[in-house]
């Protein structure tokens, strides 16, 4: 069974910068894309950035584009996302995602496992 483990959030103030990493254990496969959303205070899940798992695609959505950059580390079946310029609209429980098969990114049912969110918290 798949596990992902979110890490690197917490408490930062505006301007700040971040970096989430998600562990991945427990594959038998070879994943196709790992994929970053957020669910902030009183609204719906949202994709954030989505990588495949040989790097040659990565997808933002328009709100992060520039400001954040996801990347993956085979060797440690790590996923990365480092946030920089943060402000309180990025305020948010962050959740990696992996999917064994390929589709739209930005589209959350297409993803099999799922982490249990860290917080980030950026303060004004």
């Amino acid at each position: 069974q798949v596990q992902l483990v979110e890490s690197g959030g917490g408490l930062v103030q505006a301007g700040d910068s971040l970096r989430l990493a998600c562990a991945a254990s427990g594959r038998t496969s070879r994943p196709h894309a790992m994929a970053w959303f957020r669910q902030a205070p009183g609204k719906k899940r949202e994709f954030v950035a989505g990588i495949t798992w040989d790097s040659s695609f990565m997808y933002y959505t328009d709100s992060v584009k520039g400001q954040f950059t996801v990347s993956i580390n085979n060797a440690l079946d790590t996923a990365y996302l480092q946030m920089s310029s943060l402000n309180s609209e990025d305020t948010a429980v962050y959740y990696c995602a992996q999917t064994l098969k390929p589709g739209t990114l930005r589209d959350d049912c297409l993803f099999d496992y799922w982490g249990l969110g860290t917080q980030d918290t950026v303060s004004s």
